[in-house]
């Protein structure tokens, strides 16, 4: 009852500290990580890109319930989309990590698809360890037991990093037998399909370009054993082994939009989870697209990325902020004692 009582006390203390944020140097040449976590410091009005978010600009840290969880952010993506789930989080104790993943980023978007998801598990590996390394947020955490969250691309990312496995060419079959149903899964933002003449010509054009780029059959896998728990939102799954997500190496959860134009669900995450009887169902919103969990969601996109991330016609906002609190229910049940 003691421990229980003190655990509470953290909560509630984290809960009403003001939400600090900073950003550490990557380590081997990464992007930097951006913190959030429960600081003592003022929060004030903070500019960043299009958002005006109200943080605590390299305020102190404080204790709270001694865990990390990293976000794995979507292709182009950056932090501050995540913001409001780093909020959510922040608010039940933890401190977030969220890295630039290298060339698929809001800064440098060169070089998105099977490219970044070789890198990123690493990635998120060595942001663990820039948190860890810091002065300031070493004393407050314990890294054996660490949770992850990651949208789309961040989502193959969260799957990787529950034992599954992936290849080039898998991405390659998978587009080869299903292009026309997921479409934008397979060519991005390059082109899209208007149901014309053209289609024909852009499908062959396509599949050329993905059988010569994506042939590579080996399987790609990696293990951090300090990730405990970890959420995958609106995830890119088509190019795995389904087999190896059936057992993940530690407790996943699923979030799935049912109106996602950019991912087809029943051939990414509602695959997944008919693959995995025993993973989460953390939510799942029929009416949201692909961007419903981008939060804040940017004021302004390119026309093509607008098409397949702008919310559907009805969807609701501000339901999300239960879907956060579920996010963050699912890693402290995992993580917590």
């Amino acid at each position: 009852m003691r421990f229980l009582a003190a655990l509470l006390y953290l909560l509630v203390a984290a809960a009403q500290a003001a939400v600090g944020v900073a950003e550490l140097p990557g380590i081997d040449g990464d992007g930097p990580v951006t913190v959030f976590y429960p600081s003592s410091g003022e929060a004030k009005p903070l500019k960043r890109g299009p958002f005006t978010l109200t943080l605590a600009w390299q305020g102190a840290p404080v204790r709270g319930n001694g865990r990390l969880v990293v976000i794995s952010h979507g292709s182009g993506g950056s932090p501050w989309v995540h913001s409001d789930l780093a909020r959510a989080l922040v608010d039940s104790g933890f401190v977030v990590a969220l890295p630039e993943h290298q060339g698929d980023n809001f800064k440098d978007p060169g070089t998105p698809g099977p490219a970044s998801w070789r890198r990123r598990p690493a990635e998120v590996s060595r942001a663990i360890d820039a948190v860890g390394r810091d002065a300031r947020f070493a004393p407050l955490l314990r890294l054996d037991k660490v949770g992850m969250y990651g949208m789309s691309a961040g989502g193959h990312t969260a799957l990787s990093l529950a034992g599954g496995r992936w290849s080039p060419a898998s991405f390659a079959r998978h587009c080869a037998a299903h292009i026309a149903e997921d479409f934008p899964a397979c060519v991005g933002l390059a082109t899209r399909l208007r149901g014309n003449f053209f289609d024909t010509t852009k499908i062959w054009t396509a599949l050329t370009l993905i059988n010569m780029r994506f042939s590579d059959p080996v399987w790609v896998t990696y293990n951090e054993p300090r990730l405990q728990a970890i959420v995958a939102g609106v995830p890119y799954a088509a190019d795995f082994d389904m087999a190896s997500l059936a057992s993940p190496r530690m407790p996943l959860g699923i979030v799935n939009m049912g109106g996602d134009k950019w991912l087809a669900p029943r051939y990414h995450g509602e695959a997944v989870l008919k693959a995995c009887a025993q993973c989460t169902s953390v939510a799942s919103l029929p009416t949201g697209g692909h961007g419903a969990l981008l939060s804040p969601f940017p004021p302004k996109l390119p026309d093509a990325a607008a098409g397949l991330l702008n919310d559907p016609p009805g969807f609701d906002r501000r339901v999300l902020p239960e879907i956060d609190g579920k996010i963050a229910a699912f890693f402290r049940k995992h993580l917590l004692p």
